[in-house]
């Protein structure tokens, strides 16, 4: 949907999944085998992924200040249950470098836990934000400098937004 470069680190991971279900269209890759098997899930573990997927974009939304804006009202206490089964371990190099790794890698929950617990380490957790049309709702990294983008793209949900604040100023 959008032209930017994906999310850096494990920040990519949860923007993909976020990314399967294309809001204006009802199109979700999480129904066909190729999007299951894009994050390893089996049939059984899909409706539990797409939970996971929107209390992910509810914490997106919030990012760009739009908590509660046509997502579910409990996004970031839906977010926190799910993570909540989702174990990390601490893991030591030999270089002395402590790591948050999955206790279980191949549990969907756990590669985001991880994801995002590097993400707040390396601080950019925040600038994984949701568009704000609601049409849309992709997920985006932020690259701006002051970090407020508000659309995923500029060419496609920017320009409508501002033709429709446009028309609505010639007709109000």
């Amino acid at each position: 949907m959008n032209d930017r470069a994906p999310a850096p680190g494990g920040l990519a991971l949860i923007e993909s999944l976020v990314n399967t279900l294309d809001i204006e269209t009802g199109a979700d890759s999480l129904d066909t085998a190729d999007g299951r098997d894009a994050f390893g899930l089996a049939v059984e573990d899909v409706a539990a992924a797409k939970e996971l997927r929107e209390a992910l974009r509810a914490a997106c939304l919030a990012h760009g200040g739009h908590a509660g804006h046509g997502v579910a009202p409990d996004g970031a206490g839906a977010l926190d249950r799910l993570l909540a089964h989702a174990p990390l371990l601490v893991g030591v190099d030999e270089a002395g470098t402590a790591t948050l790794r999955p206790a279980d890698p191949a549990a969907l929950a756990s590669r985001v836990a991880a994801a995002i617990a590097a993400a707040v380490a390396e601080g950019t957790w925040l600038r994984l934000k949701a568009c704000e049309a609601e049409d849309c709702r992709w997920a985006y990294y932020d690259r701006s400098p002051a970090g407020r983008s508000r659309w995923c793209t500029m060419a496609v949900c920017g320009s409508r937004a501002k033709m429709r604040a446009y028309r609505a100023r010639r007709t109000g």
